[in-house]
């Protein structure tokens, strides 16, 4: 699955990025973990699962680096994500559940 870089600058264009992302990858489940952070600068290793609404089932991973401006907004966002196919979900634990 090939992604294509795509700069928001407003957030309407946000908005709409994340409402079209989210209405084709289906039933996320999320974990992030913060690797380092100092003054306006994060990051963090994340994996999700979804499902597209065809029923294949993926697994994305990967690292961000995220770094804000004065008012907490974020101004820089670099992400390197893996999208691997797999042959069903539920691989990462619900912190609801357990499961």
């Amino acid at each position: 699955m090939e992604k294509s870089v795509r700069v928001c600058k407003r957030t309407s264009e946000i908005v709409a990025f994340l409402t079209r992302k989210w209405s084709k990858e289906l039933d996320h489940r999320l974990i992030k973990e913060a690797w380092a952070f100092n003054e306006n600068r994060i990051a963090v290793r994340f994996a999700y699962e979804w499902h597209n609404d065809s029923g294949n089932c993926y697994r994305s991973y990967g690292n961000e680096n995220w770094e804000f401006d004065k008012y907490g907004l974020m101004q820089v966002r670099h992400a390197s994500i893996n999208d691997l196919p797999t042959l069903h979900l539920r691989q990462i634990p619900d912190e609801r559940t357990g499961c």
